[in-house]
């Protein structure tokens, strides 16, 4: 079984990606349709239709359902998979720690004191 750093959640929140910096030929625009999930403090996977390079900074803008609390943070692109060639793909985020880890924190904890086994990802 992988050994993860933080407790994560299964919830999945739609999610805007701006991309920071990373590269060329990388969307200047707002990304919407996109979906965050396996969300911990730590990190989260991203499911997208862009293809993200490996270190790509972005600022991740999602609303906890939970929470009602809109969370602006930013992330790096750790891994990223194809899941349908020009259609799906997924992407591991890691974090960056700010002033927004609060909220994230509340987010999180929230859902795993709730107890309910369809929130947390074990």
């Amino acid at each position: 079984m992988e050994e993860r750093r933080a407790p994560r959640i299964k919830n999945e929140e739609e999610v805007t990606i701006t991309v920071v910096s990373g590269g060329e030929n990388l969307p200047e625009e707002e990304i919407n349709g996109n979906h965050i999930k396996d969300i911990s403090v730590c990190g989260a996977k991203i499911q997208t239709n862009i293809l993200l390079p490996v270190n790509t900074l972005l600022e991740l803008d999602f609303t906890s359902n939970g929470a009602h609390q809109q969370i602006k943070i930013l992330g790096k692109v750790q891994w990223n998979k194809v899941i349908n060639e020009n259609e799906s793909y997924e992407f591991g985020v890691e974090f960056y720690p700010s002033k927004e880890m609060d909220k994230l924190y509340y987010y999180i904890s929230r859902q795993l004191k709730s107890n309910n086994p369809e929130f947390i990802k074990k």
